[in-house]
């Protein structure tokens, strides 16, 4: 593989991960909730940090960076348009630009909604979402419309269905008990709930996930347009 990404869970129930190119021996950190659980997989695996890709400004996306960085000495790249609300970034970026880490090209797309210029990093084969689209579910509208969040959704569903979906938090349990509510005759959903049931039951984590599996049980994917959306985000957060 050119790449591999370790899955790092941090806080409650938080996920950071590092990306690693292969190619050049060049590694960036996704998110940075707490220190030190990072600095040991940098550690058992040998990796120097390179860069830190920031999706969003929220502290338990961002309060591990100070104690990181006395520690290692990366870039951080961030959205330009949210660099206010942001650790001091080197790179600041906006939809559409590209994110080079190695040999490996992350694109940047804007998925506004739970936060304004919330952003996500698309490479081949793999995008991080922070808290747009989540395992089953997405975040909550805090900042932005559910129209805002509907387009954001949809962008991340143009991507190939084969893509690894890196999101913020396991919450997929919880939200796979929703998801029930909304389709109980969902053959594949059905098949979906039982298996993070097992994962769950095993300590195991359900995040990555595959795009394909999220086109076909994840509800707010499957929402027709911006109305849809919104009765079944309010239903969600009202679950």
């Amino acid at each position: 593989m050119p790449y591999e990404i370790l899955t790092i869970p941090c806080l409650a129930d938080n996920y950071a991960f590092l990306l690693h190119d292969n190619t050049t021996n060049t590694t960036a950190l996704v998110d940075a909730p707490e220190a030190a659980p990072i600095l040991a997989a940098l550690s058992a695996k040998g990796w120097a940090l390179d860069f830190v890709l920031l999706t969003h400004h929220h502290w338990d996306h961002i309060e591990g960076l100070p104690d990181l960085l006395k520690h290692t000495n990366p870039k951080i790249v961030g959205a330009a348009k949210d660099a206010g609300r942001l650790p001091k970034l080197d790179i600041a970026v906006n939809e559409g630009d590209m994110v080079e880490i190695g040999s490996l090209q992350g694109r940047v797309i804007d998925v506004s909604g739970h936060t304004v210029n919330h952003i996500a990093f698309a490479f081949p084969g793999a995008v991080f979402t922070g808290d747009s689209l989540f395992a089953l579910g997405c975040g909550r509208v805090f900042e932005g419309t559910m129209e805002m969040m509907h387009e954001s959704l949809q962008k991340l569903a143009k991507l190939p269905p084969d893509t690894m979906v890196y999101s913020g938090h396991e919450y997929t349990l919880a939200n796979a008990k929703f998801g029930m509510t909304m389709a109980p005759d969902n053959a594949a959903l059905k098949a979906r709930v039982a298996d993070v049931k097992r994962l769950r039951a095993a300590g195991t984590a359900t995040v990555p996930s595959l795009l394909s599996l999220e086109l076909a049980t994840n509800p707010f994917l499957r929402a027709k347009d911006a109305a849809e959306f919104a009765r079944i985000r309010a239903a969600k957060d009202n679950f």
